[in-house]
């Protein structure tokens, strides 16, 4: 499983709007500056972050985007499966599986359920105020790294 530019760059993003939580809105320019992606690519990640509902967007001047949530309430897991679709390893596990016929004895199913489990414990348990309470840690240690863009 590899998550896309697309979905790399929406958590990217959304860690923008999580930083910025309390403020004014960020226009596409500003978070597009911020982590040196293009606009347009931005465009088409905000309208499905807007369309499951984790971002709100204000039209007009000073308009932008903030988070429909706190920090603290929206997962990494929910910021990827809006972009990425859901996170599997193979197509006999997650929500969407087609029951795979051999399903019962399969050793491999097993392993991917086990990986599917996994991965998505994680995600879902992280959430964009970690990856900012990550990020002053980080940058508490290493001042030079405020102005690293991933």
């Amino acid at each position: 499983m590899i998550i896309s530019t697309k979905g790399r760059y929406g958590l990217r993003a959304m860690f923008e709007l999580a930083k910025a939580y309390g403020q004014d809105p960020l226009s596409i320019k500003q978070i597009a500056a911020m982590q040196n992606l293009s606009e347009q690519y931005l465009e088409q990640i905000f309208s499905k972050l807007k369309g499951a509902g984790l971002v709100r967007s204000t039209r007009g001047a000073g308009g932008g985007y903030t988070l429909a949530e706190t920090p603290g309430g929206i997962s990494v897991g929910q910021v990827l499966t809006a972009l990425e679709g859901e996170l599997v390893p193979a197509d006999c596990v997650g929500d969407d599986a087609a029951g795979c016929a051999k399903a019962g004895l399969c050793t491999t199913h097993i392993i991917w359920q086990r990986i599917y489990d996994g991965f998505t414990g994680v995600v879902n348990a992280i959430t964009l105020q970690d990856m900012v309470d990550d990020f002053h840690r980080l940058i508490a240690d290493r001042p030079q790294a405020k102005n690293v863009k991933c």
